[in-house]
């Protein structure tokens, strides 16, 4: 079963909106893991029409994704 496009668009904004409410709650890590799937969600219906469009917000989200997991956990 495809999911339909539009529910992936409304997933990943959804997930970066959740992601800037969870980060400004100081839950980092949580907010920057939802912020790059979302990313990449975004990115994915591009991966057939140019390079750039799809290549630049999956770098981005793998940036993201390795400071989520680098960050030390609590102060």
């Amino acid at each position: 079963m495809f999911l339909d496009s539009r529910i992936i668009k409304f997933a990943s904004y959804a997930f970066v909106a959740v992601g800037i409410v969870l980060g400004a709650l100081s839950f980092v890590r949580s907010g920057s893991l939802l912020i790059a799937l979302g990313t990449l969600g975004i990115a994915f219906p591009s991966r057939h029409l140019r390079t750039i469009e799809f290549y630049f917000p999956v770098g981005i989200a793998i940036g993201l994704f390795v400071l989520a997991i680098s960050l030390p956990h609590g102060l």
